[in-house]
């Protein structure tokens, strides 16, 4: 866990948050490797990206397509993903895929189905 919190940390500086001054580092881990991602703001709100989307572009980019876990980080304490995100953590996950909130003094661990009890399937 101590080397997945040093990769969170070490890229959070890489987030582009002009606008809101919330970075955010997202890694998922999928088929035993790691993708990361980080929020990318823009000017016009809607068109901003979250951290947790990003990674998962990675890991499909990767030919992945089944979540194992996700780690999401913010040096603003433990945050969840937004609700678009846990929407689309799981078309990749499951209700059980644990998600881990990462802040600075630690992390809180949860499931996606907690995160997201009602949602949205085909």
């Amino acid at each position: 866990m101590e080397r997945v919190r040093e990769l969170l940390k070490a890229h959070v500086a890489r987030a582009y948050a002009p606008y809101s001054g919330f970075p955010v580092v997202a890694l998922v881990e999928a088929e035993g490797e790691f993708f990361l991602g980080v929020n990318v703001e823009n000017a016009s709100f809607p068109l901003s990206q979250c951290a947790e989307r990003n990674a998962v572009a990675a890991m499909v980019l990767a030919g992945k397509h089944r979540l194992d876990r996700v780690h999401v980080y913010s040096p603003k304490g433990p945050i969840p993903p937004c609700g678009g995100c846990r929407q689309v953590l799981l078309e990749f996950g499951t209700p059980d895929t644990p998600i881990l909130l990462h802040g600075p003094e630690g992390y809180v661990e949860r499931t996606l189905g907690e995160l997201l009890p009602w949602a949205f399937r085909l």
